[in-house]
């Protein structure tokens, strides 16, 4: 997942280059996030600084002369979204990670000043107007489409309309950023830890016993934090732990996001209305690839039609498998279906997923992924050392191309108490050319290795690794522009997917796992057989995790696409699951209340089906022999991620596919591995 803050191996070459530029030490001048070491008052005057600088640019712009040109109009525009986006990113990112809740609290409250800021801006009709007067005749083609897109997202926030409407919406955004800031923060604070009898481990791998000893009171205990519970819904061969494990990872935030929820749906539902819009599903879309509201629902169909017959024969193997131990089942419950599959996996594929988790250790895992993305982007990367930040595990990163320093970012790779509970990229700072690299992070939540443990991860963990490090590489490589507001990943917000669900494919190259991945203890390669037995087994399920993918996107349009007080959030949740995927969800769960992207995407989470579609058929376009050969890797580095936000993502799909995307690739994809080790061969998709 990407956190917008914007309410907006085998190819000789790149390996001879990224490791003469690794033997280099390049220098940044640009200080680090952390250089000063800020405490809250510290803090607070860094916000206030940036928001203050913002400020006097828009009183440039408004107290400029004559007529109005790029100089005098957009230069101290852009100038102002850059020094409000700085405040936003770097309020956001306290907000999640800082380890003091006192700091998070006052990290929240700037981030509302941040978006107060931008909520001023997008409203004052004097900058619209003056924007609006600007002669574009004689500029490039990306100011041109900075300008139209940016006179866009003005009429979207209501710049047209009347003092009052226009005092009426910025309230009310304001409102929303709380409310948003308040339903994330409960999710990140709302670990919960459940007791389990030592016994009741059985079947999970050995370092996950060895790090869950009981306690004094002779009970394990073990939270809901993403390395405690995903291991146990997927090995616990107790039924009773599992669930009780899905219990308490669904009601993470509930109740209390409860309240928070509906009232960030009637926020969002009175802007929406106030702004001529019938839903906020449909104001949401207006500025997005998809472009209307119902075209959401027409696409969720559509992918429900592509998938429901896969996802059918998934779950009869699943159903038949559940039938060995319960000859009388006839349903099988969400939370069974990582368990059930890992059994159908081990007999029908002779695959077990902890037999690649000794090839998985932390450290080798995040060199390889290093290594993988230097190879295919033709960059390299120099760990800067002795560098401060808000939790010692952070580390900071220089990415360097041709020999100078393009971008940084930071690793802030595992769990602690009140840190953001899942996996994302955030923007730090946007790029602007000669004058500020861009910089990012990743926030995550992967096994923590010691001297005694390396970490292990799972198959599923390492694909959230490169799927991170995909959004993070868009950021960097398209934080090259000339101007803040169309730099990174600033494109339509239902694009910003693809690139990352792109890279989840290399986990499937024996190449690039050849490069990394090797056994904790002897140093050995994963076999090459393991490697295919690997890909075979990882395919299965691929019908079902559409559906259930599609059934959160449904949840996601449907409570945002009508009145807020028609919407029974239980109701609407257990609907969506039935309809969409063939498990029954455990009634007792309140999944929506921990359901981040309810707040962040909102109605959008179709982002994800949508940009999977794109990345399946950017996917195609690359020597699936070798990843590395031919033009593919560096034409997809020029076409679709340099650009950054300086055109339509529309176009940029169709300079590197030639044409728009389809789902045939989609359906290739569900279908390639699945056909081909257990129906034999098929030609679905082509």
């Amino acid at each position: 997942m990407m956190c917008a803050a914007r309410l907006a191996i085998f190819f000789c070459f790149p390996l001879v280059l990224s490791a003469v530029l690794s033997a280099q030490k390049v220098s940044v001048s640009q200080p680090t996030i952390w250089a000063e070491n800020p405490d809250v008052a510290a803090f607070e005057k860094i916000e206030t600084d940036r928001l203050a600088a913002a400020q006097r640019s828009v009183d440039t712009l408004l107290g400029a002369k004559g007529p109005r040109t790029i100089e005098n109009t957009l230069v101290p525009l852009d100038e102002a979204f850059h020094q409000i986006n700085s405040a936003a990113y770097f309020a956001m990112l306290m907000e999640q990670v800082h380890p003091d809740a006192t700091f998070r609290d006052h990290a929240t409250a700037m981030l509302t000043k941040a978006s107060a800021a931008q909520t001023a801006i997008a409203l004052n009709h004097d900058v619209y107007n003056a924007l609006a007067a600007l002669d574009l005749s004689k500029a490039d083609a990306a100011t041109r489409y900075y300008v139209t897109r940016q006179l866009l997202e003005f009429r979207l926030a209501g710049v047209d309309k009347d003092d009052a409407t226009r005092a009426r919406l910025k309230k009310l955004n304001d409102q929303a950023t709380e409310e948003q800031s308040m339903f994330d923060r409960n999710i990140s604070d709302g670990q919960k830890t459940i007791e389990a009898d030592p016994s009741e481990l059985d079947g999970l791998p050995q370092d996950y016993i060895d790090r869950h000893k009981p306690g004094a009171d002779g009970k394990v205990h073990i939270t809901t934090d993403y390395p405690d519970a995903f291991p146990v819904s997927t090995f616990a061969k107790s039924d009773s732990l599992r669930r009780r494990m899905a219990l308490a990872f669904g009601t993470r935030a509930y109740p209390k996001n409860q309240e928070v929820l509906t009232s960030l749906m009637k926020t969002r539902y009175e802007i929406a209305t106030l702004l001529g819009y019938s839903s906020w599903a449909d104001c949401n879309a207006a500025d997005k690839m998809i472009a209307k509201g119902h075209n959401i629902a027409d696409f969720i169909q559509q992918v429900n039609d592509a998938s429901r017959a896969l996802s059918q024969r998934e779950f009869e193997m699943l159903l038949a498998e559940k039938q060995k131990t319960d000859p009388g089942a006839n349903e099988i419950w969400d939370y069974e279906r990582g368990y059930l599959s890992e059994l159908v996996r081990r007999a029908k594929y002779d695959f077990d997923s902890q037999s690649v988790r000794p090839y998985f250790p932390f450290m080798e895992v995040k060199q390889g992924i290093l290594d993988t993305a230097a190879d295919l982007f033709h960059v390299s990367f120099q760990q800067e050392q002795n560098v401060p930040a808000w939790d010692p595990a952070v580390e900071t990163w220089i990415v360097i191309d041709s020999g100078k320093p393009i971008g940084r970012f930071y690793l802030d790779m595992h769990p602690r108490p009140g840190k953001f509970s899942h996996a994302e990229m955030a923007p730090v700072l946007d790029g602007i050319r000669g004058k500020q690299l861009p910089e990012a992070i990743l926030v995550c939540n992967f096994p923590v290795p010691t001297s005694t443990d390396p970490g292990l991860m799972d198959y599923g963990d390492v694909q959230t690794f490169f799927h991170e490090f995909g959004h993070l590489m868009h950021h960097i490589l398209g934080g090259q522009q000339q101007w803040a507001g169309i730099s990174g990943i600033s494109m339509e917000s239902d694009f910003v997917e693809a690139p990352s669900q792109m890279l989840e494919e290399w986990i499937r190259s024996p190449q690039v796992l050849a490069k990394f991945a090797r056994h904790y203890k002897t140093g050995e390669p994963i076999p090459a057989d393991l490697v295919a037995r690997m890909n075979r087994a990882s395919a299965f399920g691929r019908g079902g995790w559409v559906g259930r993918q599609n059934s959160f996107s449904a949840l996601s349009y449907d409570i945002y696409k009508t009145k807020p007080e028609d919407v029974n959030l239980d109701a609407v949740t257990l609907d969506d699951a039935r309809r969409y995927t063939l498990f029954t969800p455990l009634p007792e769960t309140h999944l929506w209340a921990s359901f981040g992207h309810l707040g962040g995407y909102s109605s959008a989470y179709y982002t994800y089906l949508w940009d999977k579609v794109i990345a399946e058929d950017f996917f195609l376009q690359f020597d699936h022999n070798n990843l590395l050969a031919g033009d593919a890797p560096m034409r997809y580095r020029r076409v679709v991620l340099e650009p950054g936000g300086s055109m339509s993502a529309n176009d940029l799909v169709k300079n590197f596919l030639g044409r728009s995307q389809n789902i045939t690739a989609l359906q290739h994809w569900m279908a390639e591995e699945f056909d081909a080790s257990v129906a034999g061969p098929k030609s679905a998709g082509k």
